[in-house]
């Protein structure tokens, strides 16, 4: 057995309280993640786990098994002391908001990525930044553990691969990804239910708010770089919520000749959350220049200015890159 594995497997034997991690502003991969680890040391181990997540969950993943149990973890006592942190998904540390502390504070802490960006900040580091998700990754462990996988562990599983692969769209979808569908989909798992809970329940809202943030879209260097701005106003106009945004800047991507889409929301705090994605060009040096991380066609940051400043930081960082 990979020696990691068996660590992990050896912390979770003997921990008494046990908690996981999800990243701010969850999606598909770090929920599923999440509930999937959660329940498989619940099912195999018969220990009791708090599952935790930060900012807001989105009601987009509710069709998961057991999303009720999500906890949000500023409702855990920062001085609460667990013998096993797992962080799941999450780049780097301070992606778990106050959570931090109570992960620092465990007697082991352990780290399941697959961001080429993560530093290893565990005392336990399981990272593949070739892998499409954290959801492998898991398969990867659970299979060496030699546990059978529950249909719900397996359910959660697909949804990381699903979500963090756009659809088997992406960049990052590989033979594993069709394999690991493949075994999951032995396991009971229906790709139709699947695909139509995680994409095909949208709110009324949600459809007419993300068609006017894409309506109102600007193109620059003839049409190879797209800029979508989401302000308070905008969302208070829809009465939208932060998941609302999820898919936006995939649309602006998918445009014939955009190379980069970039989505820019304004934080309650008065700064500017953005979301990058490209087909060809590497945009994790874009992002690490603003203090943010993923992967090399997605990627995201926070910058701490006024979106119209940082409109214009950005737009000419990335016309840096493309040619007019």
């Amino acid at each position: 057995m990979n020696k990691l594995y068996l660590e992990l497997k050896n912390k979770i034997e003997a921990a008494n309280s046990i908690i996981v991690f999800s990243h701010v502003s969850p999606d598909g991969d770090t929920l599923g993640s999440n509930l999937a680890i959660s329940l498989m040391i619940e099912n195999c181990f018969n220990k009791k786990v708090d599952s935790v997540f930060a900012g807001s969950l989105p009601s987009l993943y509710s069709y998961l098994p057991d999303f009720n149990r999500f906890k949000d973890v500023q409702t855990i006592p920062s001085d609460k002391k667990y013998d096993l942190a797992i962080a799941v998904d999450v780049a780097s540390k301070d992606r778990m908001i106050s959570g931090t502390v109570i992960f620092d504070n465990a007697k082991t802490n352990v780290n399941i990525d697959h961001h080429k960006t993560n530093t290893g900040y565990g005392n336990i580091n399981i990272i593949d930044g070739e892998a499409a998700c954290v959801g492998i990754i898991l398969y990867r462990i659970f299979s060496e553990w030699n546990y059978k996988i529950p249909l719900d562990v397996a359910r959660c599983i697909y949804t990381s691969l699903l979500t963090d692969t756009g659809g088997f769209r992406y960049e990052n979808t590989g033979v594993e990804c069709f394999n690991l569908a493949a075994e999951l989909v032995k396991l009971g798992v229906s790709p139709m239910e699947e695909y139509r809970a995680c994409y095909e329940t949208k709110p009324q809202s949600m459809v007419q708010f993300q068609a006017y943030i894409v309506s109102n879209t600007l193109f620059y260097n003839n049409g190879k770089i797209a800029f979508a701005k989401i302000t308070r106003s905008d969302m208070s106009k829809f009465d939208a919520i932060d998941e609302y945004t999820e898919g936006i800047v995939e649309v602006l991507r998918s445009s014939k000749n955009v190379e980069i889409a970039a989505i820019l929301k304004e934080t309650k705090e008065g700064w500017t959350k953005v979301s990058l994605r490209s087909k060809n060009t590497n945009i994790i040096p874009v992002v690490l220049e603003f203090g943010g991380g993923g992967h090399t066609f997605a990627a995201g940051c926070t910058i701490k200015k006024p979106i119209p400043i940082a409109f214009d930081k950005l737009l000419k960082r990335i016309q840096s890159e493309i040619p007019a």
